[in-house]
């Protein structure tokens, strides 16, 4: 049985779009080529910060003190996608797309050591802080340093193997949150390995991933509490949960599912457990996810409660 979400069979109104124009993100087309009707999304990034923010992997930015970071390479475009609040000192998700061209794997985690890249020959994984934001926004790797906390990927090393610079790029700390080892070598690690295996051509013929840690204040059974356990360790906010949000397209079709799993050392390796859809995710985080695909497209993919349909049992 298909679990995709094929907006092709909904029955869509007509929307007057007053002019409002839907950029397509990437290569693939909005309507997988049907020639169906899409519904604009009425918050959907503009490009005053870039064509790449109506890319369909990209949350709606936040207002405020806000950078975004889009990580690329001339021989793969783009890598991936933060925003950083310069105020918390802290991203707010990573993102980006996975297809069949920024799926290969050239270069392996373990060549670090040794290895030269922008400059420095590394004595093992290149960590260094984000020269593309201001000094005084920044995470340095001294707030880590004692704190007890590990450099959490947030987009994975093992997710962005296509090249050294690919790769590299990951190790950058505005792609970082604060994790105790328990949890980072825990259900994270799980839970990105578990999105690995759905990056195939089995599974999608494009897949979008946005993932990251609270550090506002979340909204849980209708209760409004923080969202960070501390900064006293770090000036760096540690977020109380952790998050994924997918959508893979394969066909035309479309599916969504999400994570949530409190930052804890936790055994309970069964990860439907800590399945959610994007809807609670959203109400839970205050973002919108995916909010550059059409409207009728995403109300559909963020309402589905079908993790079978993703081989969890």
């Amino acid at each position: 049985m298909n679990h995709f979400f094929d907006y092709k069979l909904c029955i869509v109104p007509l929307v007057l779009a007053f002019g409002l124009i839907l950029t397509a993100c990437g290569s693939d087309d909005d309507d997988g080529g049907s020639g169906a009707t899409a519904v604009p999304n009425v918050n959907a990034n503009s490009t005053a910060k870039g064509a790449e923010m109506t890319r369909t992997e990209v949350p709606h930015l936040a207002d405020g003190n806000k950078l975004v970071l889009v990580k690329q390479t001339d021989a793969y475009g783009v890598n991936y996608i933060v925003e950083w609040d310069c105020d918390m000192v802290a991203q707010r998700w990573s993102c980006w797309e996975w297809d069949d061209s920024n799926s290969v794997s050239n270069w392996n985690r373990n060549n670090w050591t040794g290895a030269t890249w922008q400059g420095v020959t590394w004595t093992g994984d290149p960590f260094q802080p984000d020269p593309d934001i201001p000094s005084q926004y920044r995470s340095e790797l001294s707030d880590y340093s004692g704190s007890g906390y590990n450099r959490g990927h947030i987009c994975a090393s093992a997710d962005r193997l296509c090249n050294q610079d690919v790769n590299g790029q990951t190790f950058y700390l505005s792609n970082m949150q604060p994790q105790v080892y328990g949890f980072n070598a825990g259900v994270w690690e799980n839970m990105e390995s578990q999105v690995r295996k759905w990056n195939t051509s089995t599974w999608r013929d494009t897949l979008w991933v946005c993932k990251g840690g609270t550090i506002y204040d979340v909204l849980l059974d209708g209760v409004e509490q923080t969202g960070v356990i501390e900064t006293t360790r770090t000036r760096l906010p540690v977020p109380k949960y952790f998050f994924m949000a997918l959508v893979a397209k394969k066909s035309g079709s479309y599916k969504g599912i999400a994570f949530w799993a409190q930052h804890e050392t936790n055994d309970d390796d069964r990860l439907i457990n800590y399945v959610i859809t994007i809807d609670e995710l959203e109400q839970r985080t205050g973002i919108d996810f995916f909010c550059n695909l059409p409207d009728n497209i995403e109300e559909g993919v963020e309402s589905m409660n079908s993790p079978g349909s993703w081989g969890l049992q």
